[in-house]
């Protein structure tokens, strides 16, 4: 993973065609701003686990196998 420390309206580039900015720091809480292709899905992290658990629902691949929950340990 990489980490890269950003202030107000500063952006990282990705791949020549995805511009991340960020647009407003509150508290704890950042606002990003995100240019990318329309043919880029842009996602928040818990809508895209409920896109892909919906995909593998609908392929029948989801029945009977253990949640993230279920196989963590502690």
């Amino acid at each position: 993973m990489l980490v890269l420390s950003r202030k107000l309206n500063e952006s990282i580039i990705i791949d020549d065609q995805i511009k991340i900015t960020i647009v407003e720091i509150r508290g704890d809480k950042i606002r990003l701003g995100i240019e990318a292709p329309k043919n880029v899905s842009v996602h928040r992290r818990e809508v895209y686990d409920a896109i892909q658990r919906q995909i593998l629902i609908e392929d029948g691949t989801l029945a009977n196998r253990p949640t993230d929950v279920d196989t963590q340990t502690t």
